[in-house]
């Protein structure tokens, strides 16, 4: 009997999805026998255990000043839905309260159970038609000619639809302006985000990083005590993070023009000798670059100059403050009032013009700042926790790294640390689970600076103590966020089954983390000059860590292991998670209700068909003669 084409082409789909996943699964095997002894001959000295409620009740008394705190997760949802001609984007998030109670004999989680009378939550319905998509949309935005931006592309409606990420930015900026409301505002002390804190900073900087698109923005020109926001107030604060004690910016690379307009704000009118004191600086090479971005920023505007003498112009001394009311203001008009029209719409110098998915990212990117800023200022503990991850910093970045410059020593070659498994997640999860006899949970990797994301040992030369940018000999600040990865529980009867390795990272705080034994010093040659770069490394599991051994003893606590979906991960995000799930669903009956009321309201049924599109009919059809 002949075999049907269909057939031979099923048997060959499933021919190739069995190979491939019986190669992928060898390729596994073969990755994991690579590194057997890499737990014994290295990690086991990275690796922290044996947490101290002891020491973490004494740490809450000495950072929170009392020994009940309250918390907030905040976890986001979002949800996109075509409803004839309109697609209606929906963002929001919710955050779950309690009180942690840390004492000598634990720590206590309790949590509230309040949702609709004490809830805290923010969130924005926008309905839009397609053809108005892709002037909301920076991905379609181009340059044409005469520089005039341009979306003329031969997209199609689905096209546009799948890949409008403008839910996805609503969300991204109603969870930071959430998080910044409850530091601002309440008594929280220990803020939780359910994403990484800083894979979220270097998105939104690389977000925003077109200058040649920002005269799209709606944000740019718009008043702020009289003033508008012109394009030198979004360049002039896009890198704020600043923090003296830290020295935030970083004087170097391309941070250092950042640091010299920072440090002119704080201190008025300096020459070049007394910035070149105030910030360490003392090689030639150096100060030429010092030299070069003060003449520069004079140009740009940024900076006057007066007989020698460099200070912030006049225009931009209170660029913060106003960008922080824009922040604030455009906050309460998309979450919080009601408006009288689409909340992505807004009135500049009396015209009405939409807010972009680059404005979005502009607005994220400036509340992430002031959440930062907010929460050193106040004393609130920060951390973001994220459940998947595919970064693998810590087996490409740091390890060669700390063994070039014999910060730790090891057998191990580069060619073992190639062959082991692709992702920092999976090689930790294998390795607990491989030596789950010594290797107990909860346990927690040591800490170390988000900058090691973007260090190489130096590409060409291979000094010691000098390092490279991993892209373009670029490296992000570093004593901003510290990472890890941990591992919360095991089951007990049988301590092979144990919950994924979550990977978290938090603020720095210099009181605790920031000392001589933690200071990692570092070179690079960057802009024709050598420059340092210094990041922070807890470089091994007896060196004290207060803030690290204070968030075990709090997060297992907070892995409550009679749910199963909590088991090793954190209760009060899953909290925040369900809450959030529970609107998306309430948000999608609404939208399904509205097209049922507009579909049966007689004085609209005509205009219903040519609304539709050709594939919502023929969908509408096809179900119908399914279900008959």
């Amino acid at each position: 009997m002949k075999r049907s084409f269909l057939s031979a082409q099923l048997k060959r789909a499933g021919d190739i999805l069995r190979r491939g996943a019986s190669d992928q699964i060898a390729d596994y095997a073969r990755r994991f026998g690579s590194i057997t002894g890499v737990y014994d001959g290295l990690l086991k000295g990275l690796i922290r255990r044996g947490f101290s409620v002891e020491d973490a009740a004494a740490t809450a008394r000495d950072f929170f000043g009392s020994e009940k705190i309250c918390f907030a997760a905040v976890d986001g949802t979002e949800y996109t839905q075509p409803m004839f001609d309109l697609v209606i984007f929906f963002g929001g998030s919710y955050a779950a309260r309690g009180i942690l109670e840390f004492s000598d004999d634990g720590v206590r989680a309790a949590y509230s159970t309040q949702f609709s009378e004490e809830g805290i939550s923010v969130s924005s319905c926008v309905p839009m038609y397609v053809n108005e998509i892709v002037d909301v949309e920076q991905a379609y935005m181009e340059r044409g000619e005469g520089g005039n931006v341009s979306v003329d592309r031969p997209l199609t409606d689905d096209t546009v639809i799948n890949n409008a990420s403008i839910a996805n930015w609503i969300m991204t900026f109603s969870e930071l302006y959430l998080a910044y409301r409850l530091a601002k505002q309440s008594d929280v002390k220990i803020l939780l985000l359910d994403r990484s804190l800083c894979a979220m900073h270097g998105n939104l900087v690389f977000d925003t990083r077109r200058r040649r698109l920002w005269d799209t923005c709606a944000i740019l020109g718009y008043e702020v005590d009289g003033r508008p926001i012109d394009d030198n107030d979004l360049a002039y604060n896009r890198h704020r993070i600043v923090n003296s004690v830290l020295r935030l910016p970083p004087v170097r690379g391309d941070y250092l023009r950042y640091a010299l307009v920072y440090l002119l704000e704080d201190n008025g009118f300096l020459n070049v000798d007394e910035i070149c004191v105030a910030l360490d600086v003392d090689s030639k090479d150096r100060r030429r670059r010092v030299q070069r971005f003060l003449s520069r920023s004079v140009v740009e505007k940024y900076l006057e100059e007066r007989r020698g003498l460099y200070g912030v112009a006049q225009a931009y001394q209170g660029s913060w403050d106003r960008v922080k009311r824009l922040v604030e203001a455009f906050g309460r008009h998309l979450f919080e009032e009601t408006p009288s029209g689409n909340p992505l719409r807004v009135e500049k110098a009396g015209k009405t013009c939409w807010l972009t998915t680059l404005d979005m990212a502009f607005l994220s990117l400036f509340c992430l700042y002031m959440l930062i800023e907010a929460c050193w200022r106040r004393r609130i503990l920060l951390l973001g926790i994220t459940k998947d991850t595919t970064a693998r910093d810590f087996k490409t970045h740091l390890l060669p790294v700390c063994l070039n410059e014999k910060i730790w020593r090891s057998a191990l070659s580069q060619e073992a640390l190639e062959n082991a498994p692709n992702t920092d997640r999976m090689l930790l999860q294998y390795l607990s689970i491989y030596n789950y006899e010594t290797l107990s949970a909860p346990w927690a990797l040591i800490e170390y600076d988000s900058a090691f994301r973007m260090i190489v040992p130096e590409l060409e030369k291979r000094r010691p103590g000098y390092v490279s940018g991993a892209v373009r000999n670029r490296i992000t600040p570093e004593k901003t966020f510290l990472k890890a990865y941990i591992q919360l529980a095991e089951a007990k009867t049988d301590p092979r089954l144990r919950s994924n390795v979550l990977f978290i990272d938090r603020l720095v705080y210099p009181e605790y983390d920031l000392r001589e034994e933690t200071l990692v010093q570092l070179k690079q040659v960057y802009g024709g000059a050598v420059e340092p770069v210094g990041p922070l490394l807890f470089q091994s599991c007896d060196l004290e860590n207060r803030i690290q051994n204070l968030v075990m003893a709090m997060l297992t606590a907070m892995a409550d292991s009679s749910i199963p979906e909590v088991f090793g991960h954190n209760m009060p995000l899953f909290i925040a998670d369900k809450v959030a799930k529970w609107h998306n669903s309430e948000v999608r009956r609404i939208i399904d209700s509205t097209r049922l009321w507009i579909a049966n309201n007689r004085d609209l049924r005509r205009f219903v068909f040519y609304m539709s599109t050709f594939r919502e009919r023929r969908g509408d059809l096809e179900s119908m003669r399914r279900t008959a």
